[in-house]
């Protein structure tokens, strides 16, 4: 058994499939080519000296981007606007990066509210900083999707993801429509509520 087991992760290895054994609980790797990015935890590499997660571009990347995602019902934040932050630091980032958050509809393919900082990216190599993002959730959403992404090479780090809701008077950033968050909603990975966001499990 262990024979045909190692047998077809060298299979798997020589097919170019990229096999991550380090995802965190609850989030899993997305993106048009992730195969050619890191996607996981870095342990011992988050801002107090524990954990972080991690997404680096393994060589050249022309029009690809990596993403590590989570999902979640949408239920407590209905008829609200919901406020998503984190920290990120990053190096070498020659295209951009940044958080990312999308609401959905009902209907397959229905969003209703997104936004993924590329009108306020991060290049380059920076230090630890927070990041927000806020959208308003309809009553009519169905799902949360939510994580970081880098977007060709380099590489970035980002921690303590938290969400609130805020007034209704607060006005949200205008969404942002981009491919960099295009993946088909994964029902099976929905949870109830954000989990593990300090990416210690």
């Amino acid at each position: 058994m262990k024979t045909r087991i190692f047998k077809t992760a060298v299979l798997l290895f020589s097919a170019g499939i990229f096999l991550s054994f380090n995802l965190p609980n609850g989030w899993y790797a997305d993106g048009n080519n992730k195969e050619n990015y890191e996607i996981g935890i870095a342990k011992g590499e988050g801002m107090d000296g524990k954990n972080a997660a991690t997404i680096k571009c393994k060589e050249e990347a022309y029009d690809q981007f990596g993403s590590l995602v989570q999902e979640s019902s949408p239920e407590k934040y209905l008829g609200k606007q919901i406020k998503m932050t984190a920290y990120v630091r990053s190096e070498n980032v020659e295209n951009w990066a940044g958080l990312w958050m999308r609401v959905d509809g009902m209907g397959k393919d229905e969003m209703l509210s997104f936004d993924n900082m590329q009108n306020r990216p991060i290049t380059g190599t920076t230090e630890w900083k927070k990041y927000e993002i806020i959208l308003p959730v309809p009553e009519s959403a169905s799902n949360l999707a939510y994580g970081a992404l880098l977007d060709g090479t380099g590489q970035i780090w980002f921690d303590n993801f938290t969400f609130e809701v805020i007034d209704n008077s607060d006005n949200p950033p205008e969404s942002e429509s981009s491919n960099r968050s295009d993946h088909s909603n994964n029902t099976e990975k929905v949870t109830t509520e954000p989990v593990n966001l300090d990416f210690e499990k």
